[in-house]
């Protein structure tokens, strides 16, 4: 390194134009001609308020409150049957525990926000991984529910085949570890003090050499395989079901689509403007979009609030594929009924059979 010459500014924050005046009459350095770049000097934070830390804190609690009751219950009444799991229900307890856990790191972001990160490093890197892990198999496990109901009602596939039950558990776990394998650049997530700042933080750290590279990597993967790949896979299968079920007659066909409708669009809503956001930001840091002030701000903003709104997808699916089917509303009494929380319900009538549907749709409807 040749002196001053050489000097990585970059590495430097706030504005030196006064440094680089100085520097250019200098007689310390002679024939030598120094230009800010203003691509490294640093932008100002967003300005949360103490007003907006509660609230961030006040909607990760509500969020953590709605999502481990409702993601307990799904499981505890898919799993109260006395006859094997249809694959559809192993899917959507394996969702559910995803969401719930999910929902179990919502405390330490919630005491983050008031407090900022004073759980240190290692707890860090786990609820990191934790979030990371749950939030891959979330989408994951959607996806291979929507393969179901397409096999299911499409091709009208046996549901109770054991060889197709134990393909379904494979599925459990190649999604389990799928998730996992994906959370591991959380790894290099640090609990540090930046520069400025009175509370610690939890978040990405790389090392500055390969910082651009990580970063471009993970945010590929996640682009891809945490929302266009399950986006399109599971429009493909609704979308094949939803045509073959406007060519089936039947009373549930109405039901079913507008079910299938719901699920898509709370997919859409809940995470199309996170991975938006998101890829906007990756544009800003690979350099394809002109890097300003401005447009660094508005993305971090709309990153933090899109986030936010994908973590209600949590709480969300135990209501869409649970509390809405007929099926499950059913079971969900029997089992208060059984604890004694609920009156036993009188049996039919004489000439009035207790009302059945059919084994391939009523988990679904």
């Amino acid at each position: 390194m040749n002196g001053l010459t050489e000097l990585n500014l970059s590495l430097l924050e706030g504005d030196y134009s006064e440094l680089y005046d100085l520097l250019n009459v200098s007689d310390y350095v002679k024939n030598q001609t120094f230009v800010l770049d203003r691509g490294t000097v640093t932008c100002e934070g967003a300005g949360w308020s103490r007003m907006v830390d509660t609230g961030v804190c006040a909607f990760y609690v509500l969020v953590f409150l709605l999502a481990i009751p409702g993601n307990c219950i799904v499981g505890l009444v898919i799993s109260s049957g006395k006859r094997p799991l249809l694959p559809f229900e192993l899917f959507l307890i394996h969702l559910a525990a995803a969401d719930g856990l999910l929902a179990l790191t919502l405390p330490f972001w919630a005491a983050a926000a008031v407090m900022g990160w004073v759980f240190g490093d290692s707890m860090c890197k786990l609820v990191s991984l934790v979030q990371e892990a749950t939030f891959y198999s979330s989408i994951l496990f959607l996806a291979c529910i929507s393969a179901d109901r397409y096999q299911v009602i499409v091709h009208a596939v046996e549901a109770r085949n054991e060889r197709r039950q134990g393909r379904c558990w494979a599925a459990c776990a190649a999604v389990w570890a799928l998730g996992g394998a994906l959370s591991l650049p959380t790894l290099f997530n640090n609990s540090f003090q930046p520069h400025g700042s009175e509370r610690a933080v939890c978040t990405e750290y790389y090392d500055p050499g390969s910082a651009e590279w990580w970063r471009l990597a993970t945010r590929v993967l996640r682009h891809f395989l945490g929302f266009l790949l399950p986006l399109a896979f599971m429009l493909a299968c609704y979308g094949l079901t939803v045509a073959h079920l406007l060519h089936t007659k039947g009373s549930q066909k109405q039901r079913a689509t507008r079910m299938i409708a719901a699920v898509l669009a709370a997919f859409l809503v809940c995470w199309a403007p996170y991975h938006l956001s998101l890829m906007a930001d990756t544009l800003l840091r690979a350099g394809l979009v002109p890097y300003q002030c401005a447009a660094r701000t508005s993305v971090y903003v709309a990153l933090f609030s899109s986030q936010c709104v994908g973590l209600l997808h949590c709480c969300v699916n135990p209501f869409l594929y649970a509390f809405v089917g007929q099926k499950f509303r059913r079971n969900l009494r029997r089992l208060l009924e059984r604890w004694r929380v609920l009156e036993r319900a009188r049996p039919p009538q004489s000439g009035q059979p207790a009302s059945q549907s059919s084994e391939n749709t009523s988990t679904f409807l």
